[in-house]
């Protein structure tokens, strides 16, 4: 089965429909990088959707925990509040969800049971991935999984993450073998999408410029 890998969508639901469109469930895996939520217009809205289609599709859909959804577990849960996630981002999904009470906890459920990786034998998927770091698994360790940035380290298999904007296309590093596929939605530029074979080979890239109304 072929991977149809999301990146970064933070709350921009009309882009993130749009890319939906061209994802093939009889014959493809999706799989989102995580920051589904916060600087976009519709948080709520763009979770409800990745909700929905994990329950519909199980086995086709992984989404993934990324560092704004560890903010909002954490801003919501008993070491709450989570002052500095609401200065670079939450502010806007907190103000949100007071428009969709009834789906805060459903979806606070959900992203609790978000893992932090997928992979097979040629590709690693994660949200900021894997460097010569202690503790790479660590939610709160600042070079790990959730967190990092800069270089990341070769692992002897293709790396797909989102997390640092790129300046509106994927980015492959050819040294480390890791693909950035954030094209910075939220900053207005658009949510990309890439098509691999379960090998990791390169089949497509969709781009879909930020609808204005996610953002404007």
């Amino acid at each position: 089965m072929n991977l149809f890998i999301v990146g970064d969508v933070h709350g921009c639901f009309y882009t993130f429909l749009e890319v939906l469109q061209h994802w093939k469930p009889a014959e493809e895996l999706l799989l989102q990088v995580g920051d589904l939520v916060d600087r976009g217009h519709f948080a709520p809205e763009t979770l409800q959707v990745a909700l929905e289609l994990s329950a519909k599709h199980p086995e086709q859909t992984v989404f993934l925990k990324g560092n704004h959804e560890a903010a909002l577990l954490q801003h919501y849960g008993p070491e709450g509040p989570h002052p500095s996630w609401l200065s670079w981002g939450g502010r806007s999904t907190e103000q949100q969800y007071r428009k969709h009470v009834d789906w805060l906890v459903p979806h606070l459920e959900w992203l609790a049971e978000r893992p932090l990786f997928w992979e097979n034998e040629h590709v690693l998927v994660s949200h900021a991935g894997l460097a010569d770091t202690p503790d790479p698994m660590n939610e709160n360790n600042p070079d790990g999984i959730l967190w990092r940035r800069g270089p990341l380290r070769n692992i002897g298999k293709l790396q797909v993450i989102g997390h640092t904007p790129t300046t509106g296309a994927p980015e492959f590093f050819t040294t480390t073998n890791v693909m950035n596929i954030d094209t910075g939605a939220c900053y207005g530029r658009g949510l990309s999408a890439v098509r691999l074979s379960a090998t990791g080979q390169h089949l497509d890239t969709i781009f879909v410029p930020t609808h204005h109304a996610d953002i404007g």
